[in-house]
């Protein structure tokens, strides 16, 4: 059997393998027996999901499997991501399940799982379950099949944990607040917990129709939020993605500011209270050097880790560090949740504007970013372009074009049949001519 699991769970088109109804039985089954091999008679899972048409089939798919193997599900219905972890945590589930592609478009869908402590599984874990997959799953006993639930208020329990986060008794007043949630999961938590604090809240990308998701809107395409922003005279936008677990944050004149820029300034800020643990940041590769030059120059480390939120948390944990995240937006603040929240994250900054009185603008200037270039080139099932001499022979010689004052990273996606093309280098013209060289070998290697 092919590998399932990519970086996030299992995602791809839906009705196309792995995102089948029939692989989605099967993978509840699986995950159903992984998680109730204690012998113990009473396990339980609970399910979220976006707002994809295709999460209405998926959901039924894994619950007949799930329950297949005796596991009582709980059905939230759409709910952030970081809303699953928390509530498999709070509600002493086996299991927490989010049915979810998270930033891509409408017709991929996804599937991740939480442990019962509230985090992602771990690699290990994840080849342990596609074993059992692959052998197949004895059923329970007809008397001892689960039993599936709808569950009203999992999204009213996650606006009381999100709010916790916000510091007691300060309010949002006067505050005017542009939220983007993507016609995504946050559709309804994210302008209710703003109101519920006091912003006036100015909401878009909140009339779901199963297909829309992420559609010109979001995280990803902000230009429509930015433009809400300008209109409208507000002080701030918050851009989710589609299982709102990321945030793109945009100021008063709409001009974005991306993961990096609010992770220097909360490590900053919390490394004067004497908050940030071992006086370090976690994020991944992606991340800008001058955000580790800010960092460097405060007395402060940036530790780097694979791409993936998930392997930003195994480090975090590992290492007793509580602030890390990802450069596309996904801020993980352990003190509060178990994974990135893009809701979360965005009160944090908006708590800080309330504190120093400053403008987002200000806020979200921290460092001059070192030019950085990003291109994706898309492959087929089946091709392995990197492995092409060509494409070597051109990755090697934009290695040492750039040695010196720059990187370049090269990497197969793990959520879409993509190839990224990443470099840095003070000279931006040096910079994007070994890029395009790199991505010229990688497109004549995929179109043989």
């Amino acid at each position: 059997m092919d590998k399932l699991f990519g970086t996030d769970g299992v995602r791809g088109t839906a009705n196309t393998h792995p995102m089948t109804a029939e692989m989605a039985l099967r993978i509840g089954a699986a995950v159903g027996r992984y998680f109730s091999r204690d012998g113990s008679s009473v396990h339980r899972v609970v399910i979220g999901k976006d707002t994809r048409l295709s999460g209405y089939m998926f959901e039924n798919a894994l619950t007949a499997g799930l329950t297949s193997t005796g596991m009582n599900v709980l059905l939230l219905g759409p709910v952030p991501t970081p809303a699953v972890g928390l509530l498999t945590r709070s509600m002493r589930a086996d299991l927490g399940v989010m049915i979810s592609a998270s930033h891509n478009p409408a017709i991929d869908n996804g599937i991740k799982f939480f442990g019962p402590d509230g985090y992602k599984l771990s690699d290990q874990m994840e080849a342990e379950i596609e074993g059992i997959i692959a052998e197949g799953v004895n059923s329970a006993e007809a008397s001892d099949i689960g039993r599936a639930k709808r569950i009203d208020d999992g999204r009213f329990r996650y606006i009381e944990r999100v709010k916790s986060s916000f510091p007691r008794q300060q309010l949002l007043d006067g505050l005017k607040v542009v939220v983007d949630c993507a016609n995504g999961a946050a559709y309804r938590v994210a302008p209710e917990a703003l109101w519920e604090l006091g912003a006036t809240v100015i909401p878009v990308g909140v009339a779901p129709n199963g297909h829309n998701i992420n559609d010109g809107c979001g995280s990803t395409h902000p230009q429509m939020a930015a433009e809400t922003v300008v209109a409208h005279g507000a002080d701030v936008g918050i851009c989710l993605d589609g299982d709102a677990d990321r945030v793109i944050l945009l100021d008063e004149r709409g001009t974005v500011g991306d993961g990096d820029q609010f992770m220097a300034l909360m490590a900053s800020r919390w490394a004067a209270e004497g908050r940030l643990a071992n006086d370090a940041l976690v994020a991944t590769v992606m991340s800008n050097l001058g955000l580790e030059h800010f960092l460097t120059d405060k007395g402060l480390r940036l530790e780097r880790t694979a791409v993936g939120d998930r392997y930003v948390v195994e480090r975090m944990r590992t290492g007793g560090f509580n602030l890390g995240g990802e450069q596309s937006g996904h801020i993980v603040m352990s003190d509060y949740a178990t994974t990135g929240d893009g809701l979360m994250a965005g009160l944090q900054f908006l708590g800080e504007m309330m504190r120093s009185g400053q403008p987002a603008s200000a806020l979200l200037d921290n460092f001059e970013p070192i030019p950085q270039l990003l291109k994706n080139v898309r492959f087929s099932v089946g091709q392995t372009p990197l492995e092409v001499e060509n494409v070597k022979a051109a990755i090697t010689q934009a290695e040492a074009d750039l040695a010196g004052r720059g990187r370049l990273l090269i990497r197969k996606s793990g959520t879409e049949p993509l190839v990224r093309v990443m470099a840095e280098h003070e000279d931006a013209d040096l910079m994007e001519r070994a890029v395009d060289r790199v991505v010229e070998a990688v497109a004549d290697a995929v179109s043989v």
